[in-house]
């Protein structure tokens, strides 16, 4: 009889080991906790902790066959590898076998990535007509990105994809790659049939949530889903597709790339070419790689965070280095105070038991939010500790657990 084979990191192979790998993974136990952040699953899944401690780490576990377990594990890597947002994996299962002898499928494992939820947890909870808009904003960029990569998904949907709050919009991860390859690069008929899959899948999602009475009838699952495809087309021509500029505007080139940088994108190489006969000067973006607010944050303030936040607390920090005195210190000189009397001093007035109910950097957005509601109140700028005391007294405790319950930025107590 074959032994059972794990192949895996191996920083967590002590871990994986230790689960009970006889048993079919619909009899394992599971926290209650860990369900209510557990979407559907074509496959039979668990969310399970390495160990017994509260603090361990959290794995995903999907029984599959082989096969399919090997190949997923294998695009995931490379995604990771490629930086795409998507879950990281950790072992593949092989060669199971029961009490009474009888063979079990394989195992994927992956990390649980936190702070995230599946949609219809999200979707079960309060949300607005404009959020939704917004989960299929990110749907959409994280399709861009994945054909970027040369990607081809094969299954894009809200189901194989988890969302984190991103400021006051959200961030979508792939998380199921079974279906997936990898192409040199994407023909525009393999990229249109992704959208079509796409198109398909969202609009039969929101229909079921709509049937179930989930979603308002007002909400047109349809047109939610061309709204989508719209959002990628204009993101992929601006990303991919020439923009004709005005030859006398001498900054003309500098505003093209600082609009692709506010869509999150840097601009690594781009083609400019004049035409004096049509008087037009044609920008092309030649190589793009996303992630250009998180990337900058982490270089200067060793930050880790979302692109939509990693925006917010730069521009928070930019105002703080413009209140400082002429001539201006070193950038990382003025990084290293921003931390310390901003970013730090907010933190740290967090009580230990409430951390865990917000992600850190979505927790300093929410609290710059709660600066600028309690300022236009007040008719003048309140600072920032008391926002900070309002907000950890009068929001935080009403959170649900991360992972509970959709995270959202609800209406502060007004006293």
């Amino acid at each position: 009889m074959a032994d059972l084979r794990i192949t895996g990191l191996a920083e967590e192979m002590t871990s994986v080991a230790r689960l009970p790998w006889t048993k079919p993974l619909e009899e394992w136990p599971e926290d209650s906790h860990l369900t209510d952040m557990r979407g559907i699953s074509r496959h039979i899944v668990r969310l399970v902790r390495s160990s017994e401690s509260p603090d361990s780490k959290i794995y995903a576990v999907k029984e599959t066959v082989p096969e399919f377990a090997n190949r997923e594990y294998a695009l995931l890597r490379e995604l990771n590898n490629r930086t795409a947002p998507c879950v990281e994996p950790v072992a593949v299962i092989e060669n199971r076998i029961d009490d009474a002898g009888e063979p079990l499928p394989a195992a994927l494992i992956t990390h649980y990535l936190p702070f995230s939820l599946p949609y219809r947890v999200i979707l079960s909870g309060e949300i607005t007509p404009h959020e939704i808009t917004n989960m299929a904003n990110a749907l959409a960029l994280l399709l861009v990105r994945l054909h970027l990569l040369g990607f081809w998904w094969g299954d894009c949907s809200l189901s194989n994809t988890l969302f984190r709050r991103d400021a006051d919009q959200f961030a979508a991860y792939l998380v199921d790659a079974e279906t997936g390859e990898f192409q040199t690069t994407l023909t525009d008929g393999q990229r249109e049939h992704d959208l079509d899959i796409a198109l398909f899948n969202v609009a039969a999602e929101l229909s079921d949530l709509q049937e179930a009475g989930v979603l308002t009838t007002e909400m047109d699952p349809i047109r939610a889903s061309e709204g989508l495809i719209k959002r990628y087309r204009r993101l992929w021509k601006m990303l991919k597709e020439p923009q004709i500029l005005d030859p006398s505007d001498r900054h003309a080139v500098e505003g093209a790339m600082r609009t692709l940088q506010d869509l999150g994108f840097a601009v690594e190489e781009v083609e400019v070419s004049i035409n004096g006969e049509k008087g037009e000067l044609k920008f092309q973006p030649k190589l793009v790689a996303a992630g250009y607010h998180k990337n900058r944050l982490m270089e200067l303030l060793g930050i880790q965070a979302e692109e939509l936040q990693a925006k917010r607390l730069l521009a928070s920090f930019e105002r703080f280095r413009g209140r400082e005195a002429t001539p201006k210190p070193p950038i990382h000189d003025s990084a290293r105070r921003w931390l310390r009397d901003t970013y730090h001093h907010v933190m740290n007035q967090v009580p230990e038991e409430l951390r865990d109910r917000v992600e850190q950097t979505q927790m300093f957005h929410e609290i710059l939010e709660h600066r600028w509601y309690l300022g236009e109140k007040a008719g003048h700028d309140v600072g920032l500790d008391l926002p900070t005391r309002d907000y950890i007294e009068n929001i935080l405790p009403y959170r649900p657990l991360a992972g509970s319950s959709a995270p959202g930025i609800h209406e502060p107590v007004v006293k």
